[in-house]
């Protein structure tokens, strides 16, 4: 009991010297504001998009299910615009959403990625980044508790109050202890606008709660891990001056240096082809794979007796089916299949990255809250991924099926003659279902989030075990 009293008389002094520092105060509410300002237009922006989207794609569907009667190849080739929805928590955490496209085109025989995004369609002033939530907790919070806390137990020893504490019979644990709890009330003060508005998204978007949870959990431990590393170096060094500027330069390696080496080293360690170069590879194998367009490609030609052989018939126009409709066919699978794979390439090279970048986050946990925040909010790089694939899963039904109308519904003799139309009725383009993106699940993204969550833990416990032999230092230092 004596030992909590001592706690809470100590941080009761250090939160009241605080309270004297018109900086400090000042400090944490130009912080408190930040954080309400990112909160309020990341909403508006992510409120806005949605509706955005939402109207566009009901515009997309009725320009696509009311087009006239038609050919199916015609109607394909037409093509149909997916918008990539956003999660309600892409407010607190927009990740890489300014930067990836939001809008696919889809196509017979061409496989496009993601367009129109945010840093494509503003000025370059959104390259130094956006203002979010995340970025002020995961950043700026830091630096304030460097300012507010690197004084709290150098400023002691440098006054000479130090000794006389000790003196009193006060242990150098409880000094550590009371400096930390008062620097713990700050940091709940500059989350509290935070939690607050995850748990209403919460409640209004109806967010996952056990999304809300890990992510609120993630950001007090991230600024729990600055308290404890900021109380601990204040420790163990004789003055203000040396503490703050150890403070600054471990922010910076750790919050502004490293996330920007780790990236350029795991791209040489781990390269990526380029978008051209993929391009121009996979038009070399489309060339190399055959033309369905051309009739006298040799692929084709033997594709052609295959079917031949099949139906028992010498002559196409024999055919039970139309076999134009059936090369159409065959073709979306072929170029299907090699834009396949190397997107499957592509995914797994980005995969060994986001690994090597959660061994690094080991080193440098801001790597492990990022990846977390993303996650939870859906921006992260394979949520991004996760959509392209199931919209080109999309198109690859939707082409195919127009092709099967071609092949079931239009003879091969009518086909063949230029001179007509062969219109479908518009009731078939109706009859296909609309996209409907089902994100990862919950349960899904909390695994993802498990690794990174871990890796911030960790990092608390470890510190807090240098609680004790960090006061029994100070007891020493005096002596």
């Amino acid at each position: 009991m004596k030992t909590l009293l001592t706690i809470k008389a100590i941080s009761r002094d250090e939160l009241l010297l605080m309270w004297r520092n018109k900086i400090a105060v000042i400090s944490i509410f130009i912080l408190l504001v930040l954080l309400i300002i990112s909160l309020l237009t990341a909403l508006a922006y992510k409120n806005n998009v949605n509706e955005a989207q939402f109207l566009y794609q009901n515009d997309a569907n009725a320009e696509f299910a009311e087009q006239p009667d038609r050919h199916p190849h015609r109607v394909a080739h037409f093509g149909h615009f997916l918008f990539r929805p956003m999660d309600p928590l892409a407010a607190f955490d927009m990740g890489i959403n300014p930067y990836a496209g939001h809008v696919v085109f889809l196509e017979a025989h061409q496989q496009n990625t993601a367009n129109f995004s945010d840093a494509k369609q503003s000025s370059l002033l959104i390259r130094f980044g956006q203002l979010s939530p995340a970025f002020v907790l995961q950043v700026l919070a830091p630096l304030l508790l460097i300012f507010i806390g690197h004084a709290s137990i150098a400023r002691e020893r440098q006054n000479g109050t130090l000794r006389l504490m000790l003196s009193q019979g006060v242990s150098g644990t409880n000094i550590f202890l009371g400096k930390l709890f008062a620097l713990s009330c700050v940091v709940l003060i500059i989350i509290a606008p935070a939690v607050c508005t995850l748990i209403w998204f919460n409640i209004t978007a109806h967010s996952s709660f056990s999304l809300t949870a890990i992510l609120i959990a993630a950001y007090i431990i991230w600024l729990m891990i600055w308290a404890l590393g900021i109380t601990l170096i204040s420790a163990f060094l004789n003055n203000n001056r040396d503490a703050l500027l150890i403070l600054i330069a471990v922010w910076t390696i750790q919050i502004i240096l490293i996330p920007r080496l780790i990236p350029d080293f795991i791209n040489s360690e781990i390269p990526l082809r380029s978008k051209i170069e993929t391009q121009v590879n996979v038009n070399k194998e489309l060339k190399a794979l055959g033309d369905s367009h051309n009739e006298n490609d040799p692929y084709f030609a033997n594709f052609k007796q295959k079917i031949l052989q099949k139906y028992g018939v010498d002559k196409v126009e024999d055919l039970p089916v139309n076999y134009k409709g059936l090369v159409m066919e065959e073709g979306e699978r072929m170029t299907t299949e090699l834009y396949n794979r190397y997107n499957k390439e592509l995914f797994q090279q980005q995969n060994k990255q986001n690994k090597m970048v959660d061994i690094f986050s080991w080193i440098n946990p801001i790597l492990a809250l990022k990846r977390l925040s993303m996650t939870a909010s859906a921006s992260d790089l394979e949520s991004f991924n996760h959509f392209l694939i199931e919209a080109e899963k999309y198109r690859y039904k939707l082409v195919q099926y127009l092709n099967h109308l071609e092949t079931s519904q239009i003879r091969y003799i009518d086909d063949a003659d230029t001179t007509k139309e062969n219109r479908l009725d518009q009731s078939y383009w109706k009859q296909f279902p609309e996209f409907n993106y089902q994100a990862f699940s919950s349960t899904q993204r909390v695994k993802q989030m498990s690794t990174p969550f871990m890796i911030l833990s960790v990092w608390f416990i470890l510190l807090m075990l240098l609680i004790k032999p960090t006061g029994r230092y100070i007891e020493r230092k005096i002596k």
